[in-house]
């Protein structure tokens, strides 16, 4: 573990701090080059933008750059450290919008004293960027931060901890219910964890099928019900109409149990309390909410999912947001409704039961993959994802009205 901090510390280091900068696009030699990129000529284009704000998209890279932005109060699992602590991972949102996507993106971090200070500040500069993807806020101000900029902004706004979590989540967990044999209408959820992510699967699950009455959610205090006079407006929307109070109550002939919350907190006793076949998302960071190891050896009929790389079905936030902007700024959609997140949904799902091409098993380092208990959900390397998230995002952006132009000739066609 030494070793490895060493590393992480030296790989962002050199040999050059950071991990992304700023290229050129454009020739810039000799003294036409810089009067064209500069006086006189940058004159022309800043006339046209004037006459149509929309010609941003046509002379300058609006139209492919994502602005990513904080305000480090909920880093990765490390908590509310601070706007600068989270320029790394900020960083390494914007190389993973490049590396899958081709996107460029730029981190932002912002110092404030109110929310609506944040709110002021990230509207006051959104048209800078084609889309505003938020990170690392925490809940409850990351709803209220979100809702109020899309009703602000002209460009996409989304909060990918909330969104991007949900959206993977729910295409992994179709599949599992699919291999199964249950449907999702019919199943009893248990959730642990009531916070952004939470909240964020819980809602588009229930886009996606599942009924409202038959999720329960526990927060630290225990389950969340109707006589509880402790919840804010989000978690309300989950209170329960039953005398269950504890994990150990709600389990008991449960169908899913999603974890959002923290290591360890599912037992094996709990587990054997579930329904036959089983489906367990243990997402919480390094350390899932029941290592899969345990839980194998708890029961066989189970299919299990968690955040890390080293288990089989990562729930990871990778196999979407990139490709969620990517086709959301590729036909300038106004903002990320939910036909586009429940597209990106069924393109990721339907995509890991397509036959896997020999240079994602030679990355993932394994001889076969098969749609089953093992995989359900694809390889974030998988070179796919971008041409199909992509082209299922744009058509419902274009469908929904939410498109401001429509999809280019041939895109993102095999």
């Amino acid at each position: 573990m030494t070793d490895f901090r060493q590393q992480a510390l030296d790989y962002h280091e050199y040999p050059t701090p950071g991990k992304i900068s700023v290229e050129l696009t454009t020739p810039a030699e000799t003294s036409k080059d810089l009067a064209l990129a500069y006086s006189p000529g940058v004159a022309e284009p800043v006339r046209e933008i004037a006459q149509d704000p929309d010609n941003a998209y046509r002379y300058t890279a609006k139209g492919n750059m994502v602005a990513v932005i904080t305000n480090g109060t909920a880093i990765l699992g490390l908590g509310n450290l601070g706007p600068l602590a989270s320029k790394p991972v900020m960083e390494g949102k914007a190389l993973l919008f490049k590396r899958f996507a081709g996107l460029d993106a730029i981190d932002i971090e912002v110092s404030h004293r109110t929310t609506q200070d944040f709110i002021n500040t990230v509207a006051n500069i959104a048209d800078t960027f084609g889309g505003i993807n938020l990170e690392d806020i925490k809940a409850p101000e990351c709803f209220e931060i979100e809702q109020a900029l899309i009703e602000r902004c002209n460009v996409p706004v989304f909060h990918d901890d909330q969104h991007g979590t949900a959206i993977v989540t729910a295409a992994g967990m179709l599949n599992a219910l699919e291999i199964q044999g249950k449907k999702l209408a019919e199943s009893r959820i248990v959730c642990l964890g009531a916070g952004a992510a939470a909240i964020a699967c819980m809602e588009l699950l229930i886009k996606c099928g599942a009924q409202r009455e038959h999720i329960y959610m526990l927060d630290s205090k225990g389950v969340i019900h109707t006589r509880r006079d402790d919840l804010n407006e989000y978690k309300q929307l989950f209170a329960n109409n039953t005398d269950k109070r504890t994990l150990k109550d709600v389990i008991d002939g449960a169908d899913i149990f999603v974890g959002v919350s923290g290591p360890n907190l599912l037992n094996e006793d709990e587990l054997k309390l579930m329904a036959p076949n089983p489906v367990i998302f243990a997402c919480s960071n390094p350390d899932p909410e029941i290592k899969p190891e345990v839980a194998m050896a708890a029961r066989d009929d189970l299919i299990m999912g968690t955040g890390r790389s080293d288990y089989p079905n990562q729930v990871n936030n990778v196999l979407c947001f990139p490709f969620m902007f990517r086709g959301a700024l590729d036909v300038r959609a106004t903002e990320i409704n939910d036909e586009m997140k429940v597209a990106a949904v069924e393109a990721i799902r339907q995509l890991a039961k397509e036959p896997v091409p020999d240079s994602v098993l030679k990355a993932a380092d394994v001889k076969e993959l098969n749609f089953g208990r093992d995989y359900i959900i694809p390889k974030p390397i998988d070179p796919r994802l971008c041409q199909r998230v992509a082209r299922a995002v744009a058509e419902a952006a274009v469908k929904s009205g939410a498109a401001k132009i429509d999809l280019p000739k041939n895109y993102m066609q095999d």
